[in-house]
């Protein structure tokens, strides 16, 4: 596996970066989202005793008696700061397919250069294996970007579901829904 992963020309260290910090965003992301949305399942009660961190502003507007715009506007800027850092997963699921084609075209440009040096006459067999060599950036680019989307969304849909329950907790104690507060 190292010595497919050092054939692949130097932008397979760039691709393995763009990897291990998709993992890691993805990783603290979900459990951070997963966490709060079991907490913002309680009853309002509950919440306020076990104030979370990501919406303790909200909260304290809240029972502090604070319109309901304003806790709307608290509401949506410490959604805005649980988004940071999911953009970067887009982002690499956009550069590493591209960074692999790069190493591609490196890796060809390489090979055209060898044959041109040799004016010409080459061994297929050498051609082949530079080829081969070339697409692996390719192919690791492929395989970082694919599950790196796929994490993207499924974190985007868990940020909708907390903007969503975040917004129903704001309309139910604008309504006087607060389970005897």
């Amino acid at each position: 596996m190292v010595d497919f992963f050092l054939k692949g020309g130097p932008l397979m260290w760039p691709i393995l970066f763009c990897s291990v910090l998709a993992l890691a965003i993805t990783i603290y992301k979900a459990v951070m989202f997963k966490t709060l949305l079991m907490q913002l399942g309680r009853s309002l009660n509950e919440l306020l005793e076990s104030k979370p961190e990501q919406i303790q502003e909200m909260l304290s507007a809240l029972v502090n008696g604070a319109e309901e715009k304003e806790i709307s506007l608290i509401g949506g800027r410490e959604l805005r700061s649980l988004e940071k850092g999911v953009g970067v997963l887009s982002l690499i699921a956009a550069i590493a397919p591209l960074l692999g084609l790069t190493g591609t075209v490196l890796g060809m440009i390489e090979c055209f250069r060898m044959i041109a040096i040799q004016n010409g006459a080459t061994n297929v067999v050498y051609l082949a294996g530079g080829i081969w060599e070339a697409l692996i950036t390719t192919a690791a680019g492929l395989l970082v970007a694919i599950p790196v989307e796929v994490a993207y969304l499924y974190l985007e849909g868990q940020l909708e579901d907390i903007s969503l329950r975040m917004k129903g907790l704001v309309f139910q104690y604008a309504r006087g829904e607060r389970d005897g507060i």
